[in-house]
């Protein structure tokens, strides 16, 4: 979802409160083991978060849940000092709020326990997505966590072959995620959204 920022010499790695004064107000960075990344969505990677956002919202409306979505807002993983991920979507849970250092004053999590849900959308940094973030928000504990690779860009190792749009989804299990694969017509199957009524191919195509 991300792309390395490319400086014409080397720097040195950030810790989190220097990304965090250099960055922390712009929502098109992160901070991935202290390596800057700027976030380049195209037009359809927006309308695909959007999808997921218009159709979660619902969900979580209709249930009647203390939970909201939050966009582009900083995840920073207590056990990664110069980590700072920007999920495209993720569903928070209001009640545990209070347990966050950082909320009162800045959009910054800290606790998985905070996070129900999270999305990203494939753009051309793909790796982070398939593997770095599968291991890191398993370790948070976050039960949830869809990859929406519309253009499929993933490696083969990931999406097989031929590479075609694929939505990915991670369920935690024994504290490791267990991922389904859903792709053109097949319905994608949330376990945190039961009663969610969507196709693989709407949600890639944000066509819902």
């Amino acid at each position: 979802m991300a792309l390395a920022i490319d400086h014409s010499a080397p720097q040195k790695p950030l810790s989190f409160d220097e990304f965090l004064a250099q960055y922390g107000g712009d929502n098109r960075y992160e901070l991935i083991d202290g390596e800057v990344f700027e976030l380049e969505p195209t037009g359809q990677h927006e309308e695909v978060a959007a999808l997921i956002t218009t159709k979660i919202c619902v969900q979580i409306e209709a249930a009647g849940l203390p939970w909201f979505v939050l966009q582009r807002g900083l995840l920073r993983p207590a056990n990664a000092g110069m980590t700072a991920f920007r999920p495209d979507v993720a569903v928070i849970d209001r009640n545990e709020l209070v347990k966050e250092p950082l909320w009162s004053e800045q959009s910054i999590l800290t606790l998985g326990s905070s996070i129900k849900f999270v999305a990203e959308v494939v753009s051309s940094n793909w790796q982070n997505d398939y593997a770095r973030k599968v291991e890191d928000y398993a370790a948070l504990g976050i039960p949830e966590y869809w990859i929406a690779d519309y253009a499929g860009l993933g490696g083969t190792r990931h999406i097989g072959k031929p590479k075609l749009p694929t939505l990915s989804i991670c369920t935690l299990v024994d504290g490791e995620y267990e991922i389904q694969q859903f792709r053109g017509s097949e319905i994608a199957i949330s376990p945190t959204f039961t009663e969610l009524q969507l196709t693989a191919e709407k949600v890639l195509s944000a066509n819902g």
